[in-house]
C-alpha cells in the first residue's frame, strides 16, 4: 500500500489543504483523481507520496487523468497559495478546467486563420538582435520594449520557432482574444497546429484543449489569454507576454494573481525563457527590471524602413470655436472623415466609454437617474432606449417625465460610443460604421470582423480599448481620439499611467507605412503631463515624470499595497465593521505599516450591498501578509498588489 497527501478541489476544513489518502496504484505528484470526503467525493491532485501515517486513511477511488500534470504546474499552484494567501483548493480551481472529472467526445480541432496571404518576413536587424539576445540571455525573463510598429510579434514567432526546433514548448499569453485578433491570427499562420484556448469557449472545448497539452508527446504552441498559463504543456522551453501592461493579466477573483509574477515563478520552474512584451510597460514592471538586473531589449525603430510618422494635432476642447460643426466631433475630425471616404481610406474613432450618454437629467429640479441597487448613474443606451448600469446590468425604460417634479425636460448629458456611432452614421449615411466595444453583438465583435477591418471594407471604425491595440490596418489614415482625457478624473494613483498608455497605444494604429497618416486628439487638459507625453509618445519622459510622483506619494513601486474591502446588506454595518479593523490593526500593524481609511469604496453600494475599504501600504510585502491575520474570515475581501485603488 501506498500513500499520498492529496489536494480537494474545494475547501474541506478551513486551515487544511492536503489530505492523507492510501492507493495500491503507484502515483506521481500532479495524478488527478477522485478522493471521498466525508458522505461525498471530490476531485483532487496528488501533491506528494509520504510514509505510511498513524492514522486510519481512506483510500483514493479513481485515477482520473492518466498522465500527471508537470511538477511545475503542482509547484506553481503551491507558490500561488502562498504568495497570494488563498486556499490551494482555491487556486486548483484557477488551475485545472471545470468539469475535469467528465468524459468529453473528441472534437475536430479549429484554429483562427490569417487573413493576410504571407511569406516568410525577414527579420531586421534590430528584431534579429533582439531574438538573438534573448535566446542568450541568462536572466530568464526578459523585458522586451518596442515602439508601436516595431514588429514585436515577428520577435515572439522568431523565438516560437527556435524553441519548437529545439524541442520546447511555448505559451504565448494575449489581454483577450477579443483585443488580439491580429496576434492570434499571425501566429494560427505560421503555427497552424497552435492550441487556443479562451472564455469564448464551451466548458467542454477548453477541457479538450488542455487534455490535448496534457497528453501532448511533442512540443506544442499554446495561445490564450492569462488562463493559459496553466495549460500542462510538455517541456515548456518559453512563455511570451504580449501587451504586458494590460489589466486583464490581474485576476479580479481569489486567488487574484498577477499572471506576469506567475509567469516569472513557472520561468523559474521550467528554466524556461519569460518575455514581457510591451510598447508602455508598467512603470512598476520596469523599475523592477532595472533594479533587479533583469534584460531590458528595446526596439526604437519601426519595424518598416519606409514609415512615415504621423502628424498629431491637438485639439484644445475648451475653445468652442474649434467645432462649429458639431458638438463633440471638431472641424478637423470631421475634414479629415470627409477626405478620407473621398479616398477609400478607413478612419478609426477612439472612445473608452461605451453606450449614449453617461447621465440622465432633469433640468428643472436637477433629479439624475440611478440605480437602485448601486446608486451610480444610469448610462443610456440609445439603439435599446433603455437606461443601464455597468456595475449590476439593473436595465430600465427612459422616463418621459422626472419622477421628483414632473417636468418633461428629461436631458442627456456626456458622449460614449453609440452615440459616436449615431451621430457618424447621421453625418455620413454611406459610409459603412462598425461600433467594437462589449455591447456589440457576439458576431459583430472586432475578431469576428477583423477581415472586413484589414480589408479596408469598414470606413469608420469606432470603440473602446478594443480598437487601441493589436490592429495594423492597411488602409488606416485617420484615428480620431475623441475626449483623450476621460480617465484623468479617476481618483487612483494609475489613473495617469493607463490615460498615457492608451492613449501611446491608439496613436500607434498609424505610422505604420509610407503612408501620410494623421492623429486628432481631442483634450479638455492639453497641458497634462499624461495627454503631452502621449502624444509625444515618449515612454521614458513619462517614466521618469511617474516615478517621481510615486516616490513621493509612497506608491509602487515603492512601497506594497494591501487593499481590504468589506461587503454588508446596510451602510451601518458596513462603516461599523471597518472601523473596528481599523482600530484593531493600528494596535497590532508592524511600524512601516501606513494605514488609509476607512473610506467608502469608488462603488460603495453594488449589488444591494455597501462596501467600505481600508488601504495599507508598507515597504515590506511580508508586514502586509502578517496584517490579514486580523482580517475576519467573512464579509472581508483581500488583495494583495492591487493594480488599482477604484
Amino acid at each position: 500500500m501506498k500513500y499520498y497527501e492529496v489536494a480537494p478541489t474545494k475547501i474541506v476544513r478551513a486551515g487544511a489543504s492536503v489530505f492523507t489518502y492510501s492507493s495500491e496504484q503507484t502515483l506521481q505528484p500532479g495524478h488527478i483523481v477522485r478522493i471521498p470526503v466525508g458522505r461525498s467525493s471530490a476531485v483532487g491532485v496528488v501533491m506528494r507520496a509520504v510514509s505510511e501515517p498513524s492514522f486510519q486513511t481512506k483510500p483514493i477511488e479513481e485515477i482520473i487523468t492518466p498522465t500527471a500534470l508537470p511538477t511545475p504546474m503542482t509547484q506553481l499552484a503551491d507558490w500561488l497559495a502562498d504568495y497570494y494567501r488563498t486556499p490551494l483548493a482555491t487556486v486548483l480551481q484557477t488551475v485545472l478546467p471545470r468539469g475535469i472529472d467528465k468524459k468529453r467526445r473528441a472534437t475536430h480541432k479549429t484554429t483562427a486563420t490569417s487573413e493576410r496571404d504571407r511569406t516568410h518576413i525577414v527579420l531586421s536587424k534590430d528584431q534579429q538582435a533582439a531574438v538573438d539576445t534573448i535566446m542568450r540571455s541568462k536572466q530568464r525573463t526578459t523585458l522586451l520594449q518596442g515602439v508601436t510598429g516595431s514588429g514585436k510579434t515577428e520577435v515572439y514567432k522568431e523565438v516560437t520557432r527556435r524553441m519548437i526546433a529545439a524541442g520546447k514548448s511555448v505559451i504565448v499569453l494575449v489581454p483577450e482574444i477579443s483585443l488580439t485578433s491580429q496576434i492570434v491570427s499571425e501566429f494560427a499562420h505560421d503555427f497552424p497546429d497552435a492550441i487556443l484556448t479562451h472564455s469564448q469557449m464551451t466548458e467542454a472545448q477548453r477541457h479538450v484543449a488542455w487534455q490535448t497539452a496534457l497528453e501532448a508527446k511533442t512540443p506544442q504552441v499554446v495561445i490564450g489569454p492569462r488562463s493559459a498559463l496553466f495549460m500542462p504543456v510538455p517541456d515548456l522551453g518559453a512563455i511570451l507576454i504580449d501587451e504586458a501592461h494590460e489589466p486583464s493579466y490581474k485576476q479580479e477573483q481569489a486567488p487574484r494573481y498577477s499572471a506576469l509574477r506567475a509567469a516569472s515563478i513557472m520561468g523559474r520552474l521550467c528554466d524556461a525563457l519569460v518575455v514581457f512584451g510591451s510598447a508602455t510597460p508598467l512603470v512598476t514592471d520596469r523599475y523592477v527590471a532595472e533594479v533587479g538586473g533583469h534584460q531590458i531589449v528595446v526596439l526604437n525603430k519601426r519595424a518598416r524602413d519606409n514609415a512615415t510618422p504621423p502628424r498629431i494635432d491637438v485639439v484644445n476642447m475648451t475653445k468652442r470655436e474649434q467645432f462649429k460643426h458639431h458638438r463633440f466631433l471638431s472641424d478637423r475630425l470631421l475634414t479629415s472623415i470627409e477626405t478620407n471616404l473621398a479616398n477609400g481610406h478607413q478612419t478609426l474613432i477612439f472612445h473608452n466609454r461605451r453606450g449614449s450618454a453617461a447621465t440622465t437629467l432633469c433640468e428643472q429640479c436637477g433629479w439624475t437617474a440611478q440605480c437602485p441597487r448601486c446608486f451610480i448613474p444610469l448610462t443610456l443606451h440609445a439603439d435599446t432606449f433603455q437606461l443601464s448600469c455597468h456595475v449590476c446590468n439593473h436595465h430600465e425604460k427612459v422616463p418621459t417625465h422626472c419622477p421628483s417634479c414632473g417636468s418633461a425636460d428629461i436631458i442627456h448629458k456626456g458622449v460614449g460610443t453609440k452615440l459616436i456611432e449615431s451621430e457618424l452614421q447621421k453625418r455620413f449615411p454611406k459610409a459603412k460604421v462598425a461600433r467594437f466595444d462589449s455591447d456589440t453583438k457576439s458576431d459583430q465583435t472586432i475578431d469576428k470582423l477583423y477581415g472586413s477591418l484589414y480589408r479596408g471594407d469598414i470606413d469608420i471604425a469606432i470603440g473602446t480599448q478594443v480598437v487601441a491595440k493589436g490592429l495594423d490596418l492597411p488602409n488606416l489614415r485617420t484615428v480620431g481620439v475623441i475626449q483623450a482625457d476621460s480617465g484623468l478624473s479617476l481618483p487612483d494613483y494609475a489613473a495617469s499611467e493607463r490615460t498615457f498608455q492608451l492613449l501611446a497605444q491608439v496613436i500607434g494604429r498609424v505610422g505604420r507605412n509610407e503612408h501620410a497618416t494623421t492623429v486628432i486628439v481631442q483634450t479638455y487638459q492639453p497641458a497634462h503631463p499624461a495627454i503631452q507625453f502621449g502624444v509625444s509618445q515618449d515612454y521614458e519622459g513619462f517614466y521618469q515624470h511617474t516615478l517621481e510622483q510615486r516616490r513621493h506619494g509612497h506608491f509602487p513601486p515603492f512601497t506594497y499595497l494591501l487593499k481590504l474591502t468589506n461587503v454588508y446588506k446596510t451602510e451601518r454595518a458596513a462603516i461599523r465593521a471597518a472601523q473596528e479593523l481599523a482600530r484593531t490593526l493600528r494596535s497590532n500593524l508592524h511600524s512601516d505599516v501606513r494605514l488609509f481609511g476607512p473610506t467608502p469604496s469608488f462603488y460603495e453600494r453594488q449589488h444591494d450591498t455597501y462596501r467600505w475599504q481600508l488601504i495599507l501600504k508598507s515597504p515590506k510585502r511580508d508586514h502586509l501578509v502578517a496584517a490579514l491575520t486580523h482580517v475576519p474570515a467573512t464579509h472581508w475581501q483581500s488583495e494583495l498588489d492591487p493594480l488599482s485603488l477604484l
